[in-house]
Formats: structure tokens, C-alpha cells, sequence
């Protein structure tokens, strides 16, 4: 009483083919979904069986519903036309290729269910697509793709074609973090015009180009850097859910929450980034006890920062022999990326990258260049090439 589940789009246009299906035993809940299909009708939605020409439909029988309201004729045409062919040709061809056991034909039932945009014009095209689907989409339910690795090997790195945007996750560290504190937007947008292009840059909106510029300047970051990871440097205090909805609104993919904040303030500050999708990160600026700080929340930021201050002065001591102890922090499964911040210099990389740094921010070194291109690349060089060079964007 076996069931298996496969997916396929292929295709462009109005013409492109999405195809979901089951295929399993008569006796399991395919076959009851397949007999609850073919007998209950909804307006818009008829089920009709895939047949090769009529009087002739395929084994294992399959049931086809269409996803799209059928409201007009030439709809019908392209359904119970070139659609329907289709459908039943693969599964006539994976039965003949040995995808589908022959032996099991008289025992399976599929349900297909097919998308025909109303707009699609080319019959020839809404066959071919869908034919190759319909295959593609057995092979997979059969072989019980995807496996587990590649699911998570994609995840972070996939971009949805008709959504339209790529969501950026920091999948794949070691990171650049430039800091964009200047407060003078105008300056701002010049560097922005001027910084490479790399999977391994992060852009911050800094706090003094916030205060200057409100929560409205990380938007006007977005639009000129639309597929860069954006984190919003609120360092918030107080009403910790309703600055990261703030940053949300304004299209950031992170905001940063001080960790001199109450832990009830960080718990719903990080509670709602969680909740929304987006990251969370915890300056641990004038923080004595990092890792305390981590252990009496009631779940662990995305990132969190060890953080120098300007004002106090670097010297040459570092907070970096905590990094591994921070990461061990957090309970369970969650992985907890740590970022240094001040002092940082292309002489000083490798050692924070060694001591277990993800996320290297820099400010000046980069922003008050006389060649801000240049210096990124600096930084960007000792980090490792882009992860994705080879990337592959349609499967």
C-alpha cells in the first residue's frame, strides 16, 4: 500500500507546465482520493482521466485536475486537448521505460494535477511541456527525489523563478559586513555604486545613517543592492518586537538588537524575527559576559556580534578566544553564527577567521577609502572565492 509524490515545472512562458501528482496502490489513499476525485465535481475544476486518443487511457489510470478555473472554451480545448495527451503519453513511455513496473499497473492509480495557464496560445508547446512534466515528475516520485542533501544543500540557495526576488541567507560563512555608518546618504549610495559584486557581502545599514535618515534609508539600501543580504543596526533597547516588524517593513533581512537590552526585550526581539523570517543578531558591545548573556534567553539569536568600541579604543586585546564557547551556547540544533566588529584590518583576517569568526564587519577601512572597491576586495580575497561561481539557475 505504497504511495509516492513527484513534482516537475518545465517550460516558460504561458506555456510553462507545473505538474503534482501521487501515484500508489488502489488499496492505499491514493485510491480513495482517486475514487473521491473522479465523483465529486467542482464547477471549474472537472477531474477527467488522461487518455492517449479517446477510448484509450493509460495504466496505471490517472486521474487529472486541472489548478486553474476552467471558465471558457478555449480553456477546455487546451485541458481536454493537448494536456490530456500528454499526461497519458507519459505515463504510456514510463511504463515502456521501466519507470513505472509493469507489473503494477493493474494495482496503481495516479492523480495528476495540471496547471494550463488561460493565456497559453501554443497547443504544441502546453503538449511537449506537459509531457515532459508528467515524466520528469514520475521519475522523481519514483526515485524519491529530492534526497535529503539536496534539499539542503539548495535551500539557501535557490531563487523561486516567478517570484521574482532571491530571499539572501547566510548559508555559506566566512562573510564581509560592511558597515555603512556614514551619515550622509548621498556618500552612502556612491560606495554602494562602487562595491563588488559577491555572495559574501553583507551590507549594514549603520546606526548613525539610521538616526540621520530614519528606518527609510534601509529601503533605499535594498533597492540598489536588491539581492544583498541587508542587516538594519537598530542596537534596540526597548519594544524589541516592534523594531524588528520596523525593520521588516523596510525590507531588511537582519536587525541588531543591543545586548544590553532586558532579556525580555531580546526574547520577543528575537521571538519575532523568527516569526517573520528574517534574522536576528545581538551586539554584545560593553556585553562582560557573552555567553551568559546567550544562556538566559529563552532561544539564541541567528548572530551574534563581539563588538570593539570606537570610543573606548581597541588596543590589542580581543574578545575572539570566545567565539567557540559562544557557539556551543545555544540548546539543541541551532546553528549560531558569531561576527567580530572593530579594529578589524586585512593583517588581522585570518586570525579571526580562525578563531571561528563568520562575519567580519568593517566600517572606515572600507567606507572612507579613497578606493572603496579595492579595499572590499582586499578583505574579500583573504574570505575565500565566491561560493556559487559555477551556479546553476534553472534545473
Amino acid at each position: 500500500m505504497d504511495y509516492f509524490i513527484g513534482e516537475a515545472l518545465v517550460g516558460e512562458g504561458a506555456e510553462v507546465a507545473h505538474i503534482d501528482l501521487i501515484i500508489g496502490d488502489k488499496e492505499s489513499p491514493v485510491g480513495q482520493a482517486f475514487a473521491a476525485g473522479l465523483t465529486n465535481v467542482s464547477a471549474g475544476h472537472t477531474p477527467l482521466l488522461a487518455v492517449i486518443r479517446p477510448n484509450l487511457p493509460p495504466k496505471p489510470f490517472t486521474l487529472i485536475v486541472p489548478k486553474v478555473t476552467i471558465e471558457e472554451s478555449t480553456q477546455v480545448e487546451k485541458v481536454f486537448g493537448p494536456a490530456q495527451a500528454a499526461v497519458a503519453k507519459a505515463v504510456a513511455d514510463a511504463v515502456e521505460e521501466g519507470v513505472i513496473p509493469a507489473e503494477k499497473v493493474e494495482d496503481w492509480v495516479i492523480l495528476c494535477s495540471v496547471f494550463v495557464h488561460p493565456e497559453a496560445q501554443d497547443l504544441r508547446k502546453i503538449y511537449h511541456y506537459n509531457y515532459g512534466a508528467t515524466k520528469l515528475a514520475l521519475k522523481r516520485a519514483l526515485a524519491g527525489y529530492p534526497p535529503l542533501e539536496k534539499i539542503m544543500y539548495d535551500k539557501d540557495r535557490a531563487k523561486h523563478p516567478i517570484m521574482g526576488f532571491r530571499v539572501p541567507r547566510l548559508w555559506m560563512p566566512p562573510y564581509l559586513q560592511v558597515a555603512l555608518d556614514i551619515p550622509d546618504l548621498e556618500r552612502t549610495k556612491t560606495i554602494l555604486a562602487e562595491l563588488p559584486l559577491s555572495d559574501r557581502l553583507i551590507l549594514e545599514a549603520g546606526t548613525p545613517l539610521i538616526k540621520r535618515y530614519g528606518a527609510k534609508v534601509i529601503r533605499a539600501i535594498k533597492e540598489i543592492a536588491k539581492e544583498t543580504f541587508v542587516v538594519a543596526d537598530f542596537k534596540t533597547l526597548d519594544v524589541g518586537q516592534v523594531e524588528v516588524n520596523l525593520a521588516f517593513d523596510e525590507t531588511a533581512d537582519g536587525v541588531v538588537a543591543s545586548g544590553l537590552a532586558s532579556n525580555e526585550t531580546l526574547n520577543l526581539f528575537i521571538y519575532e524575527a523568527a516569526r517573520l523570517g528574517i534574522y536576528s543578531f545581538i551586539d554584545m558591545m560593553n556585553v562582560p559576559h557573552p555567553v551568559e548573556k546567550i544562556k538566559a534567553l529563552k532561544e539564541p539569536p541567528d548572530v551574534v556580534i563581539l563588538h570593539e568600541s570606537i570610543d573606548v579604543g581597541r588596543g590589542e586585546k580581543t574578545r575572539w578566544d570566545q567565539i567557540a564557547e559562544i557557539k556551543e551556547a545555544p540548546k539543541g540544533k541551532k546553528k549560531l553564527l558569531v561576527g567580530v566588529a572593530g579594529g578589524i584590518r586585512p593583517s588581522n583576517v585570518h586570525q579571526a577567521v580562525q578563531a571561528g569568526a563568520d562575519i567580519i564587519v568593517v566600517g572606515r577601512y572600507i567606507t572612507q577609502s579613497k578606493d572603496p572597491k579595492r579595499s572590499a576586495r582586499e578583505f574579500l580575497s583573504l574570505l575565500g572565492e565566491d561560493m556559487d561561481l559555477y551556479r546553476v539557475h534553472v534545473e
